[in-house]
């Protein structure tokens, strides 16, 4: 097999030396059951991080030419007999081929790689089922959520978590010391009924997104029905006009910016529902509901939603002139000023709205730009606390603030103009203002000497019906998950504090 990043060991001669706890995992002989794509790519990444390995294989002499040649490709029973631990990379319906085996794996630490076709597919996890299978066997769940491309390249260009689950913490600790001197990072689950839970994790569909996705979809398809009845229906039932034509393009145009102007309200509006909430009930410690937790926790993905709509918006934009249609239409606004003998047909005011109105549309794409390249993982990382707070929250409101200026520039005087108001319907940008603007209204207002000072004592401990803040120390424990948000304060779940971003302060 090629080399390449592949012979270069993850963790090098200099990093083994400073961890001496790593020293013993390196050398060790595993062994492998199993021949597949999985199988080969783990044999790889052992050989090349210091491992002695042994692959056992129902057909030797075929799968011989498959795996490193480093690698000793022989019977399983053979496998059983050289190692103490061993990666069982088979398919769960497989598994009853190995009860041949049962004696000579006796004491052996067999770890489960496997997965399945379907989320909870059988009552019992396959890491489960073949500890039942192989009782005088210690069964390690792990390097499931790993993928043999993952393995191949180095988990630089891959997921690097390595979850692992185990009634023996023994067998754990040796598993995850194998993992890390792959370059992986373990992460202890727990006991072995953890196994139904990380067997399901590879097998889930962005399950973070698919409330903001829903979201996006639901406000896309509601604003571009009611610009679809303002810009299409309206002409072809009062004037008798075919304007099907600007389905593809303008109706979609002029429903992007209304999706994304909203979806960047929605990311700061639980940050203002979070503080007033705490000013109610004037403490911190107060779990908020599950709707307003779940909400928090999304934002990140409502954002970026938000960005990829604008930037949806300034392409389509970009795209307006370049049709046929437009075209038609600057030849008859040509022949019309002719035949009305204009030789000018400057407005000074349209202009001035315009240059305006595309400006401040290119400032908050730019803002927006900054607040998603902001919220990648490994832009983050690289800035502090006070750094990604600051872009996150004071940028990111001043991005909302821009584009409601941009949203006023596009309507200007026309949301007083009777014309605009077809089947007495307003223009979709005066929908779109309400939420924003009461997200703003609701800053300036928690801004307030009065209302900023109370929310204050109660970031530092403060509750009603108290002397002074509390101290107690589950609420200094407590107070560590706290994160400021639209002047309040919103309560992280530990296993979601790096995911959550987008803060408003």
């Amino acid at each position: 097999m090629p080399g390449g990043d592949m012979a270069k060991p993850l963790l090098g001669r200099r990093n083994m030396e400073s961890n001496p706890d790593l020293t013993p995992a390196v050398g060790r002989t595993i062994g492998i059951l199993g021949s597949g794509d999985f199988a080969r790519s783990l044999a790889t990444r052992l050989v090349y991080s210091g491992f002695q390995v042994v692959v056992g294989s129902r057909n030797p002499k075929r799968c011989a030419g498959l795996f490193p040649s480093a690698a000793e490709v022989t019977a399983q029973v053979d496998v059983a007999k050289k190692t103490d631990v061993i990666f069982v990379a088979v398919f769960r319906e497989h598994y009853s081929t190995l009860c041949d085996l049962t004696d000579v794996l006796a004491g052996k630490i067999l770890v489960d790689v496997s997965n399945n076709t379907e989320i909870n597919h059988h009552k019992e996890s396959n890491a489960e089922y073949l500890a039942s299978l192989f009782p005088a066997c210690t069964v390690v769940k792990g390097f499931n959520v790993i993928s043999a491309w993952t393995l191949q390249s180095g988990p630089r260009d891959g997921n690097k978590q390595v979850l692992i689950c185990c009634d023996n913490q023994e067998a754990k600790r040796i598993v995850a010391e194998i993992a890390q001197v792959m370059g992986f990072t373990p992460v202890d689950m727990g006991s072995l009924s953890s196994a139904c839970e990380i067997e399901n994790i590879p097998l889930r569909l962005l399950p973070a997104w698919k409330i903001p996705v829903f979201l996006a979809l639901g406000l896309f398809l509601c604003f571009y029905t009611y610009n679809f009845i303002r810009q299409v229906l309206h002409p072809y039932i009062w004037e008798q006009k075919n304007k099907f034509y600007k389905i593809p393009v303008e109706v979609v145009n002029s429903t992007l910016p209304c999706v994304a102007y909203v979806m960047l309200s929605l990311v700061y509006l639980p940050g203002v529902l979070a503080a007033s909430f705490q000013l109610h009930y004037g403490t911190k410690y107060r779990r908020f509901p599950d709707w307003l937790d779940q909400w928090l926790q999304h934002r990140k993905q409502i954002g970026l939603l938000s960005f990829f709509c604008a930037a949806l918006h300034a392409l389509y934009s970009l795209c307006l002139p370049m049709r046929r249609s437009h075209r038609y239409q600057l030849i008859n606004a040509a022949i019309k000023q002719v035949m009305e003998k204009k030789t000018d047909a400057w407005i000074e005011e349209e202009v001035w709205r315009m240059e305006i109105y595309v400006s401040l549309g290119i400032m908050a794409l730019g803002l927006l730009s900054l607040l998603a390249i902001t919220s990648l993982p490994s832009i983050a990382n690289s800035l502090n606390w006070r750094e990604f707070s600051f872009i996150q929250s004071t940028v990111g409101f001043i991005a909302l603030v821009v584009s409601t200026l941009h949203t006023l520039t596009f309507g200007w005087t026309r949301a007083f103009d009777e014309n605009q108001y077809k089947f007495y319907l307003p223009p979709s940008y005066t929908l779109t203002l309400l939420v924003p603007c009461t997200v703003i209204l609701a800053k300036i207002f928690f801004r307030l000497p009065c209302i900023h000072g109370r929310l204050r004592r109660i970031r530092n401990g403060w509750e009603k019906g108290s002397c002074g803040p509390t101290q107690t120390m589950p609420h200094i424990v407590e107070e560590r998950l706290l994160t400021r948000v639209s002047g309040g304060l919103e309560e992280l779940h530990p296993a979601t504090e790096d995911a959550i971003t987008w803060l408003d302060d």
